[in-house]
């Protein structure tokens, strides 16, 4: 299993909607607003690195209200 924190920028006023969506997203385990230089912020999860790609590129970024995204994977040192 593979997770990953998703940062996300929003427009203006969209990050409550896009949390709620991207919540709905299967793989996604939590997605809330945040403040600071990003407005969203989503835990994710999927069986391998290509599967958690689609999951970011098919799913999430496709979203109304994205404007960015940056996926750090969780890795255990």
């Amino acid at each position: 299993m593979v997770q990953a924190y998703i940062l996300i920028q929003t427009e203006v006023g969209k990050a409550s909607s896009v949390a709620e969506t991207i919540s709905k997203i299967t793989g996604v385990i939590t997605a809330e607003d945040v403040t600071g230089p990003y407005d969203v912020i989503v835990r994710a999860q999927a069986e391998t690195v290509d599967e958690l790609g689609q999951l970011v590129v098919a799913k999430v970024q496709q979203v109304e209200g994205i404007t960015r995204t940056l996926t750090c994977p969780v890795v255990h040192i």
